[in-house]
């Protein structure tokens, strides 16, 4: 077998990989759907019966989805009682969904990358965007249902102990924006660990800020945060405190303009917390799975959704810290900082 021949088969076998994992994806979400994971995670070694009994499903079908997680290592299967085992250390990836490394809900994110790829071969041909609005629902209900989870696990315990005095001034009473808030989930968390501090998240969604709303009233957070549909360089007020953006900054049509239009309402001693994905500043930095995830969302979600709006200057979600810097410093700001990374996320400080 000649060199090349025996390059091109690793690579088959590498995509092979690749395409099973897709296919996967979709078991996933099918067991996380039906209550699977969660009940093998309440038990020892089942069979196929007692989880079918368990789940009010047809055992058949439960039989082959069993044996498919078999085979992609996600459960443990004992050959001689024929059972299956959901492994302790899977519980948090796969039935746990307070879990801040919980899965299963991100899977609605390419399932509407696929439900929307004739959008996505028009605008690859015509240049134009998608708004996020305009994405099929099970695009919001996923990036909600996944971040909450991350942010949850490192917003109030990590990222922002990591900004100089934030703390503090929340604790004392301040007044903060999210802007690009979604569902609300990162604005409710800082409301319900601040109790002294006022909170206004924004968003241009309205589907998204109606079930912020909701959230906020679920959490009893309602006498202190309000959610507005508004466009990230528009809305009002000065004398902010904090201004947050969480995985949104580079979905902007223009990022300048919002980042201004921060400067022009923070506090003259206020901060900017801008949340990115992780990134390096050059594409070889950004190699590997998580760069492969970002690269992929930020074709068919970040990308369009800043070509449909004024400016369309469409950052990407692998911009890096050099590219975000030059943003924040074209638009006045003269202190960026690194103030904490993870390997999915960059939190920057940013002051005037």
């Amino acid at each position: 077998m000649s060199v090349t021949e025996t390059t091109t088969e690793a690579f088959v076998g590498r995509a092979l990989g690749d395409l099973a994992a897709s296919y996967g994806g979709v078991m996933v979400s099918i067991g996380h759907k039906l209550g699977l994971y969660r009940a093998l995670a309440a038990q020892g070694p089942v069979s196929s019966h007692e989880l079918a009994a368990w789940t009010e499903c047809e055992e058949r079908y439960v039989r082959e989805w069993l044996n498919s997680q078999v085979a992609a290592g996600y459960l443990a299967y004992h050959e001689e009682s024929e059972t299956y085992e959901l492994p302790e250390a899977h519980v948090p990836v796969l039935a746990d969904d307070t879990s801040g490394v919980f899965l299963p809900a991100a899977y609605e994110v390419p399932a509407s990358m696929w439900l929307d790829q004739e959008r996505t071969l028009e605008v690859f041909r015509t240049g134009e965007g998608v708004p996020w609005g305009e994405h099929n629902g099970r695009l919001q209900c996923g990036v909600a249902s996944f971040y909450r989870n991350a942010y949850a696990a490192a917003l109030v315990p990590e990222w922002l102990p990591a900004l100089d005095g934030v703390v503090e001034r929340l604790e004392q009473g301040a007044l903060v924006a999210d802007v690009g808030c979604g569902h609300g989930h990162s604005t409710i968390l800082m409301a319900s660990a601040f109790e002294r501090s006022r909170f206004v998240g924004l968003d241009t969604h309205g589907a998204s800020i109606a079930a912020a709303r909701a959230h906020a009233e679920e959490a009893g957070v309602a006498d202190r945060v309000r959610f507005e549909r508004v466009d990230a360089g528009a809305y009002e007020g000065t004398a902010y405190d904090l201004i947050c953006f969480f995985d949104t900054f580079h979905d902007l049509g223009d990022p300048v303009g919002a980042a201004r239009r921060a400067y022009e309402a923070l506090a003259e001693d206020g901060t900017l917390m801008i949340v990115e994905p992780f990134a390096g500043d050059a594409v070889p930095d950004n190699l590997g799975p998580v760069g492969q995830l970002y690269y992929a969302a930020s074709t068919a979600i970040c990308v369009q959704h800043s070509r449909s709006e004024p400016v369309g200057l469409g950052l990407g979600a692998q911009a890096g810290p050099a590219r975000l810097t030059a943003v924040l410093e074209e638009a006045g700001f003269t202190s960026v900082r690194l103030a904490h990374q993870t390997p999915f996320n960059l939190v920057l400080e940013v002051r005037r």
